[in-house]
């Protein structure tokens, strides 16, 4: 099967536990685009942080951001998750817990992501009459409209850039990479990647975080 796009998580996938970006992987999907094959980032971050880093690695299969509530995409951007239940959410949670907000966050336009100060297990409990979604991405804990996810805004992308879903590889980490990977043809979980994740995955690279991109791309592309 010749790969048409890789889709590929930021933090802790292309970067390391200090969000530093591998060398290793920028190498790799460069080298990925240079042949012809699209790449997206696909990450919780904000839209102005991923298209940055979209832009300065050489990338051009767009940016799905917030975890699936924002993409863009033949330079434009649709916000397809609504906030309005992250803000709910989010003030009942703080009416209960002292939980902050993450630097910049006036920039998210989609959902809420709140500092690791309080364990996921119990902003899950505390949430579970609330209609979002709450993922740990051991960066950050997401309040997301549940109606969107990574998975369903990069078949959006997708079908936009004429891509087919079968002939892509997505490579993750943490949960909330597990929609996005599930939708792909080649499902990769880095090495630090959680036990789910791996679970799903039809290749567990050896080496973690941006040197297992880098190796699942070797593996995948070089052998299209």
């Amino acid at each position: 099967m010749k790969i048409e796009a890789i889709a590929v998580d930021i933090d802790g996938t292309i970067t390391d536990t200090k969000r530093r970006l591998c060398i290793d992987a920028i190498k790799a999907l460069r080298d990925a685009e240079k042949l012809g094959i699209k790449v997206t980032l696909v990450t919780g971050n904000i839209l102005c942080y991923a298209y940055a880093t979209s832009t300065l690695i050489g990338l051009s299969g767009g940016v799905v951001a917030e975890n699936g509530g924002v993409i863009y995409v033949n330079d434009e951007v649709n916000v397809l998750g609504d906030i309005k239940k992250a803000k709910k959410a989010y003030n009942y949670l703080k009416s209960i817990y002292p939980v902050e907000k993450v630097q910049f966050s006036e920039l998210r336009v989609s959902e809420i992501a709140i500092k690791r100060t309080i364990p996921v297990e119990i902003i899950k409990d505390a949430l579970k009459d609330f209609d979002v979604e709450v993922y740990d991405t051991k960066f950050a804990i997401h309040l997301t409209d549940p109606k969107v996810d990574k998975g369903s805004s990069l078949k959006i992308l997708t079908k936009k850039l004429g891509i087919d879903l079968e002939k892509t590889i997505a490579i993750g980490d943490s949960e909330n990479d597990l929609e996005f990977l599930d939708v792909a043809g080649v499902k990769v979980a880095v090495a630090n990647a959680n036990k789910e994740l791996k679970e799903i995955a039809d290749y567990v690279t050896k080496k973690p975080y941006g040197s297992g991109v880098a190796e699942a791309i070797k593996k995948y592309v070089t052998l299209s």
